[in-house]
């Protein structure tokens, strides 16, 4: 099985970026993706905030179900700030915002008490397809930072007015080498790595391997089949969407791709692989 494992040269310089950007930063929001929050976890941008206030922001809950929940739960049993929001959730916009203004109160009353008055600076940093440039959107009221429904999109930093706050976009930053494979094939899952990179069809099959392991009525509600052997999952995904070639075969590329579409768009149910076991063994819950 292929590795998994994307470091384009660019993210070295981003993360040299977010490190001396960090000087600037009142605080940082590290955004992860609820689906996979251990997996999402990139340690050298704790490393980069340093000992400022970090809050950790388990994003796209919408997708996600009580796992989720759990690793937000032991975060803050852990001393951690960590909040789940959903894109377009007016609840969870107004927690994020709720949750920034706490990160920096003490900095806030110090100038207060000095008859300063700025803009709090908050570093927004997390691995790609995150969702960090659609929150940063969600608090401006408008599309101020580049989106898109793949890995890589925001490859330059951007400060953006969010009301009180000034949010600063950062290019999406992996680790320079993926040493949990597991892990590393869960990002693979969720889009935030780069597609051409990837041996589709083996993540295609893994990721079979996890639903039927963990969802499996999830496939059964959206195949109408099921079948707890992954090549035997994809050839019934393919006959129930009617991928077939001239010759009357499976056409197993399609069905590859509908099946990581479906997964990535939410229609295979709410999921949440990773544990908290996973998120202390990814270092999230600290050393």
């Amino acid at each position: 099985m292929q590795t998994v494992q994307w470091y384009p040269g660019h993210m070295a310089k981003a993360l040299r970026q977010t490190e001396e950007a960090a000087k600037l930063a009142d605080a940082f929001a590290i955004v992860l993706d609820a689906r996979c929050p251990a997996a999402s976890y990139n340690r050298k941008l704790t490393a980069a905030a340093g000992k400022k206030p970090v809050l950790y922001v388990v994003n796209k809950g919408d997708l996600a179900d009580g796992g989720a929940d759990g690793i937000v739960a032991a975060l803050r049993q852990n001393g951690q700030n960590a909040i789940k929001t959903a894109a377009g959730d007016a609840a969870s916009l107004r927690a994020f915002k709720t949750a920034l203004e706490g990160l920096a109160a003490e900095k806030t009353a110090r100038n207060r008490e000095k008859g300063v008055s700025k803009p709090l600076r908050f570093l927004v940093a997390g691995i790609p397809n995150t969702g960090k440039s659609t929150l940063i959107n969600l608090l401006a009221g408008g599309k101020k930072a580049k989106t898109g429904d793949k890995a890589g999109v925001t490859r330059q930093q951007q400060w953006v007015r969010c009301g009180a706050f000034d949010l600063l976009d950062t290019p999406g930053t992996m680790p320079p080498s993926c040493e949990d494979q597991t892990l590393a094939r869960r990002l693979a899952f969720a889009g935030c790595l780069n597609d051409d990179a990837l041996a589709l069809d083996e993540i295609a099959l893994c990721l079979l391997d996890e639903l039927g392991e963990k969802y499996p009525e999830a496939l059964r509600a959206r195949y109408g089949a099921f079948s707890r052997t992954p090549s035997e999952m994809l050839g019934l995904l393919c006959k129930a969407r009617g991928f077939l070639s001239r010759g009357g075969e499976y056409d197993y590329e399609r069905g590859v791709r509908a099946l990581l579409d479906d997964f990535r768009k939410g229609k295979l149910g709410r999921v949440c692989f990773d544990s908290v076991a996973d998120a202390r063994r990814a270092g999230l819950l600290g050393e």
